[in-house]
This record gives C-alpha cells, structure tokens and sequence, in this order.
C-alpha cells in the first residue's frame, strides 16, 4: 500500500530527457517507483492530461525575514516552488548584536524594499551567532524548504561594528575573524556566502551598503574560508567595474577552492560591462577550470508604479511631497480633484541633492513614458514600442503625463505602470534565449520575497512555462528544457542532489500542471505583512497540486493543513539519503 499515487501524468523529470506517461508512487517523503502501478495507495490523484515536474528550486530569494514568521512562504509558494535559497546579495540577518538589528533591517529595506516595520514586528531575534539563526529557522515547518547564505553586510557590522561605513578597509584580523564566521556559518549548514558590490544597492539611508568597496584581499580571505570547509557557494552583485577585475579574482578562488562562484548577469544601468562580456569573461575563465555561473533573470527586471507602491512617475513632484504622508483615502480624494491633477502634471520633478548616481533612473521614472507600459489584465511582459504610454497616450491625442495620470487612476487608483529598469535594453527578450542554453548560465534572480512596493518577479518559474514554454511567437524553449533550467540545473547549483528529478530515491517535491490553463494574474498590492506592511502580489491558474516531501501543500490554488518544509542544512548527498533508506 503505497502513501500516495499519482496516475496517468506526462511526466517531465528535470533531465531534459522526452516526456512519457507513467504512474509515480510516493511513500513517506520519497518517490518509490515510477511506471505502470497497479497497487493501492493511501491517496490517489489523476494527472490524466497534465504535465507532472519536480517542484522548483529558487535560488535567489529574500526571504530571511519572512522565514522566521511566515509558514506559507507565499508568494514563491504560489508558484510550484519547493526550495528556495535566500541570503542573497549580502544581506540578511545573522550574525546579529542587539546594538545593529535596526541597522541591519535599515540595510534590508534599502536594499531589497522589504518594510522595516514589518521587519521590525515580524522578527523575534531569538539569535546572535549564524548558528543560532539556522536554529531559530529549524524550529518552524512550512510548505516548502528553505536554505541559506551567510551574508557579507551583517558579518561586516558585526566585525567592524561603528567601524563599518562605506569604504571602511578592514584590518587582517578584520578579515580573519568574517573568515571565521563564514566557515562557522557553512559548518553549521549554510550553503554559501554572499556579497553586494553596485551602487544599486543602498542602505535606507542612502549608503553603499557593506560589500560594495570591500578590497580583493577581504572577499578571497573569506571565499578561502568557504574552501577550509568544502562547499559553498560564493554569490555576487556586482557593477563588473573593470578596475576591480571581478572575473580575475573569481576566477582565481573558483580554481584554488574547487567551488563555485556565481554573479548576477543583466543588461543594467549601473554595469561598465555589456551583457555579451559579461558571458564572454565567465566563459573564459571556466575554459581555465573555474567554475563561475552566471545568473541571469527570464525577463526585464520590472519597476512596478502605482500611487500606494514604492514609486510612480510623480513621485518627486512638490504636489505629491504635500499628501504623500495622508492615507489613501485623503490621496485619492485630493488625486480625483481635476485642479490638483493639473496642477501636479504641470509641475517639474525635483528630485533629491543626494540622488548621486541613482538620478538617472529617477529621471526615467518620472519622464521615460517611451519606456513605461500599462499592466492590465492580459500584460505581455515583452511589450513592444506601440505599446508604450508614449505611443498611445499620442493615439489617444493626449500628453503623455496625462495619459498615465489617468491609468494610474483606474480601478479605484489601483492602476499599474510596468518600467523594465533592467533587461530590456533592446526593446525585446531575444537576448536570454541562447544563455538559457549555456551550461555556465542559471535561472535565477527572481527575488522572491523583496521589492515588496516595487517588483514582483517571484512568479518567474510560472512566467517561464506561460511566456517561454507556451505563448512566445518566435523563439521558444522546450518543455523539458524549461522544466530543467528550474529544477535540476538549480538544485545542483547549490549540491542539492536530493531533488530536482523525478526517479525512484529522490525527495517527493512534485508539481502536478494544467499547461493549458497555465496563466499569471494582474499584481496587486496587499497590506498582509507584520505592522500593515505591503507587499506585491500574484497568483496563477494552472497548478493543480504542488506536492512536497510527499505531502500535498497545495491543491487548485490553495493551501493545504500540511506543513512539511524545513530548513536545509548544507549540501544534500544523494548517495547519503540513498544509503540511509
């Protein structure tokens, strides 16, 4: 008698192998046979007509804070994923005196736009060390498994204490001890460290935050520190300045450690370094038996606007400054009155004395309509020129700053202007098909749990079936090729052998999809987080099931009682889960 029986799917395993039909049957946490199966079980499901994947592994999420209070771990959740690895860019939580906790959700909030209120009510800092943070994130099951880094800007406040400002240079016995806590980290079950180094990524006061002026001797010190114990990870952001010689110096720690080093690769304003080099180096340096991976988004990296996010076209003007501290009540009145309209779209953006190198992007926030788009109900999130507030707001013989006035005022003001700040430089996504067909490249940068006003691209792994899989009119990619760019490609990335696949041994983390029905939804902004804080969102049609550790977390869209995630704790040898059966 089998736990669990899934009968008649199209099986798509996450090698990239051709699809077939077979049964799976599941006991206890575990796949335990794949075919015809003809036994009984405990719970059967039809998968007649729908494709059945292994869950999908997200390796570039924010969720340190949320894991600590948040069981569903929506909005990843919501999307087939079953692990998620957060502690990316050099931000996090741990190590942590009880002098720095406000520094370190400052930090955070700057960063990753996650509310610092919501931060500050949600988390109980029940930890100091690294090792009591793994502790504290054992103690709560969950719908999905979570993994993390130890990150650079809380080792370096916690080192460096008042020390630590942007280009403070640490002493040697600065970076023995981050060495020491980073190997500590790792032993105790980290799967890696993490680092920040562009000018994107600032605290909420404005400063660089922590890794951006960290010296090559400070970040070897502590990549050789990952190599004393063996695994790890060592995962960037970075501007690619060609004075720092990044490829150089991870070139060097990847040959001399044996571990991987990974980096975000966009088309971005803040990078010296086209996209092209960007691949070109990393291809370079892994031909001389390195092993950098490049991380690469599956769209543009969108700024979401509408009046109560995070940022709208007229956020620097003095009219808005007037009510931007009213509720949205008061707001909307005073945004229906036609004389204050006009009076804030007459007005000049002035934008801050301190903007420094983030100016520019302020400016196309509040002028670029050539580059803006409505989201509605059926957004392509590759638009074209015609679809432009420029280009309809001049069909509709109206100024462009009107135009969007008016569709930021749709549907109660719960209007939506998509900006691919990141991306999109040429207008389309022809770029990402070729990287995602190169081995040293991985889906990623999803931010799952940040940007909470501004982003919402922790739907990435259903984006990629919907978009790439299924509606693009050139250039698409297979399923079973997407199926593995999310799923077994990921889980390796990170030494997760123990899932990824769908073959009788490995962990039970299933999806069960309608693809014809797979389809996003329109965002919306919630209020749902500690102390009223808002955040993005948004939901699917098409996943039937989402199964994890054998447990079914997820049917039709809703969540289940089941609880069955937990915190991993470093790499997971599938010769070791297979001797202990």
């Amino acid at each position: 008698m089998h736990d669990l029986i899934i009968r008649g799917g199209k099986i798509v395993d996450g090698t990239g192998g051709a699809a077939y039909v077979a049964d799976i049957a599941i006991d206890g946490d575990s796949i335990t046979a794949i075919g015809e199966i003809s036994g009984p079980a405990h719970q059967s499901i039809n998968a007649d007509g729908k494709i059945v994947t292994p869950g999908f592994v997200d390796i570039h999420t924010h969720y340190d804070g949320q894991a600590t209070w948040d069981d569903e771990m929506a909005p990843s959740s919501w999307h087939g994923v079953t692990t998620v690895v957060m502690g990316n860019c050099g931000v996090g939580f741990a190590p942590a005196k009880p002098d720095k906790h406000d520094w370190l959700i400052g930090l955070m909030e700057g960063v990753e736009d996650i509310p610092g209120t919501a931060l500050a009510e949600g988390m109980s800092w029940n930890w100091e060390s690294f090792p009591e943070y793994l502790d504290a994130l054992d103690q709560m099951p969950r719908t999905i498994d979570v993994a993390t880094h130890v990150p650079h800007g809380a080792i370096r406040a916690y080192v460096l204490g008042d020390r630590e400002q942007p280009g403070a240079v640490p002493t040697q016995d600065d970076i023995d001890q981050m060495s020491a806590i980073v190997e500590e980290g790792l032993r105790a079950g980290a799967l890696g460290f993490s680092t920040s180094r562009t000018v994107l990524h600032r605290s909420i006061d404005g400063e660089l935050v922590p890794g951006t002026t960290a010296t090559k001797e400070e970040l070897i010190g502590i990549g050789r520190a990952m190599g004393r114990v063996g695994h790890g990870v060592f995962e960037m952001a970075s501007d690619l300045k060609y004075e720092w010689d990044e490829f150089g110096w991870m070139g060097s720690l990847s040959r001399e450690t044996g571990l991987p080093v990974t980096f975000a690769a966009l088309q971005s304003i803040a990078k010296e370094m086209p996209l092209d080099e960007q691949i070109q180096r990393t291809a370079e340096e892994n031909a001389k038996g390195a092993n950098i991976v490049a991380q690469i988004a599956l769209r543009g990296n969108g700024i979401i606007m509408c009046w109560r996010g995070t940022v709208h076209p007229f956020l620097f003007k003095p009219s808005w400054e007037e009510i931007k501290e009213l509720d949205w009540s008061q707001q909307y009145a005073r945004l229906k009155d036609p004389e204050f309209k006009a009076k804030l779209i007459a007005e000049e953006s002035v934008y801050p004395d301190d903007a420094g190198d983030l100016l520019p992007l302020m400016m196309i926030i509040a002028n670029g309509w050539m580059v803006q788009y409505e989201m509605d109900d059926d957004f392509n999130y590759e638009p074209t020129a015609a679809e432009s507030l420029a280009a309809r707001a001049e069909i509709a013989g109206m100024a462009a700053p009107e135009f969007a006035y008016d569709m930021l005022m749709r549907d109660d003001g719960k209007g939506m202007i998509y900006y691919p700040i990141l991306n999109y430089a040429d207008g389309n996504l022809d770029f990402l098909h070729p990287l995602f067909h190169r081995d040293d490249t991985v889906n990623s940068l999803s931010d799952g749990g940040a940007h909470c006003g501004t982003i919402c691209d922790a739907a990435a792994t259903t984006f990629f079936l919907e978009h790439w899989v299924k509606n693009r009119e050139a250039g698409r990619v297979t399923l079973e090729h997407a199926i593995k760019r999310q799923t077994a490609d990921t889980a390796k990335l990170y030494g997760l052998e123990d899932r990824g696949v769908l073959k009788p041994g490995y962990l039970a983390d299933i999806n069960i999809i309608d693809l014809d029905a797979i389809r996003l939804h329109k965002p919306w902004l919630a209020f749902d987080l500690p102390a009223g804080g808002k955040r993005l969102l948004q939901t699917a049609d098409g996943y039937d099931y989402t199964i994890k550790s054998g447990q079914v977390t997820f049917e039709r869209g809703k969540v289940t009682h089941a609880r069955p995630g937990g915190l991993i704790r470093g790499p997971q040898s599938m010769a070791t889960r297979l001797a202990a059966e």
